[in-house]
């Protein structure tokens, strides 16, 4: 049966044996009897007594991971790539992708898929499949979200800690008989004439106590006839009177919702829409109204009203068609910023460069950077750029055709993990929109986050330098997104091998590693 095999065959049995496995799984791959494997590895004299634990490339798990970001399988996947489902299980579980969850899949996901294969674009995908940008550009690129961080399709994971998400409140809500209420609102005192919670649980006690309706009254100095009538109205359960949900009860009835005038009078909605078809503005048709009806005051409605109709009660088709007889053809209200109050910059309160500690203003202490991105052709691709303030040493971040604050936040994170604790200190950016998630990578990387004053590049002049002479390797109008990882490595270590004038002559890598030896 030897001469079965073909020599190929044999080779390929043989080096999946020197990748580590069983010789049964070995001989199942290239196509093989187990008998003849046997005897291969008796007649090349190898032990069969314990298998090596098979070894498993970057490239090889980064291709896993590819695919089961279109396949959410991982046992389809393990068998497409001919390794062992145990050890694709153990990535995903490692990776924070439960096995239960990554079978699901997802309609909406396999629907974008399918129309940007199609040939529609990506903004025209989300649209058809009522997704957010933020999902359709993951799905676009392949990327997965797991519990607290995310997979990337080249087997990168990102984890955030869950001190990342501390200033993200979730709303919370009280569930009672009738339905739930907003628990910001069961807690809000509007005004001291309303019964408190407080109050409700005092009538509680004392009612059961043994007390009268006045004599609860004079304990809480409230009038009788209002004890009499909280517990007449908010009495709702067989077991009795209850405070918090007679308490969330009285915070429903107070929002007493009225209908809108231009729902409510047929007529002044109908003269508002064949006015707002031809092309009036809602300030014509608010004063045009004294005219027509002089002696109906039903028949009024102020400016801002029209407005709201328009941009707040107003769904779907109707909205887009009275949103197009405006003026302006918009159906959202434009934000408008008081002059004297400026809007922060980003969501997360920032750090200005006035608040840098006096250490990186001086260049003697090492752990102190500036960033940046260098752009390329036609702002589709960049690169994070980062430098040391005392020895001028470079780190590159690699971005591709994504700048987003997240990919940027990312990138950081990935780039910077590998510097000790005495190298982490500062670092001060400008305020582009690519830093919105800078709390995030505070929290993540220990690094304080300072940002230069708008339009003062001189305030991070070592990067600018440094990017002037990366522009040697990254010329303007290329495209940047076609340097991996390795060759960004690669010039960063060729650039830190220069000698520096401003460093007499030494380079940065060895003004680095002075500076490290002296600390």
């Amino acid at each position: 049966m030897a001469g079965a095999y073909s020599k190929e065959q044999k080779e390929r049995f043989f080096e999946l044996i020197d990748k580590g496995g069983t010789v049964r799984a070995a001989a199942k791959a290239a196509g093989v009897g187990e008998a003849a494997a046997y005897r291969w590895m008796r007649q090349a004299g190898l032990s069969m007594q314990r298998a090596k634990p098979r070894t498993f490339s970057a490239e090889e798990k980064a291709e896993f991971f590819r695919r089961l970001a279109l396949n959410p399988n991982v046992s389809a996947v393990a068998k497409e790539l001919g390794i062992t489902r145990v050890t694709c299980y153990a990535w995903a579980y490692k990776a924070g992708i439960r096995t239960s969850e990554a079978r699901k899949v997802n309609p909406r996901r396999e629907e974008f898929l399918r129309l940007r294969e199609s040939g529609l674009t990506r903004a025209e995908a989300r649209a058809r499949v009522g997704a957010d940008a933020r999902s359709a550009t993951d799905w676009d690129k392949g990327i997965t979200i797991i519990n607290r961080g995310r997979v990337y399709p080249d087997g990168r994971v990102v984890r955030y800690p869950e001190k990342t998400l501390k200033g993200v409140t979730p709303q919370r809500r009280m569930r009672a008989i009738g339905g739930s209420v907003d628990l910001n609102k069961i807690e809000k005192v509007i005004d001291p004439r309303y019964l408190s919670l407080l109050e409700r649980e005092q009538i509680k006690d004392l009612r059961r106590s043994g007390l009268s309706i006045r004599q609860i009254a004079v304990e809480l100095d409230r009038s009788p006839s209002t004890i009499s009538r909280e517990l007449r109205r908010n009495t709702v359960s067989a077991r009795g009177y209850m405070p918090h949900t007679a308490h969330r009860l009285s915070v429903q009835r107070r929002e007493r919702p009225r209908r809108p005038k231009l729902v409510a009078n047929t007529e002044l909605r109908n003269y508002v829409q064949a006015k707002l078809e031809k092309k009036w503005s809602p300030q014509q048709i608010s004063n045009r109204l004294g005219k027509d009806f002089p002696t109906r005051p039903e028949m009024r409605v102020c400016t801002e009203t029209i407005y709201q109709a328009i941009y707040v009660h107003a769904r779907g088709e109707l909205k887009r068609e009275l949103g197009q007889q405006l003026r302006r053809g918009r159906t959202t209200r434009k934000p408008r910023r008081q002059p004297d109050v400026r809007r922060p910059r980003f969501v997360d309160p920032m750090k200005a460069i006035s608040e840098r500690p006096a250490a990186a203003e001086s260049r003697e202490v090492p752990g102190h950077w500036e960033g940046d991105l260098i752009i390329g052709a036609g702002g589709r691709s960049a690169i994070a750029t980062l430098v040391e303030r005392s020895s001028r040493y470079v780190m590159l971040g690699h971005l591709g055709r994504e700048r987003s604050a997240e990919a940027v936040r990312d990138s950081l994170i990935t780039t910077l993990a590998e510097l000790p604790a005495s190298l982490r200190g500062t670092l001060t950016w400008d305020q582009g929109a690519e830093m919105a998630e800078h709390q995030a990578f505070s929290i993540a990387t220990h690094f304080d986050v300072y940002f230069a004053d708008p339009g003062s590049p001189w305030q991070r002049g070592s990067n600018e330098n440094t990017n002037g002479l990366l522009r040697q390797y990254f010329p303007k109008g290329t495209d940047l997104a076609g340097h991996d990882r390795e060759h960004l490595r690669a010039i960063a270590e060729e650039l830190n091998g220069r000698p520096r004038k401003t460093l007499d002559w030494d380079t940065p890598a060895e003004r680095l590693a002075a500076l490290l030896d002296a600390s």
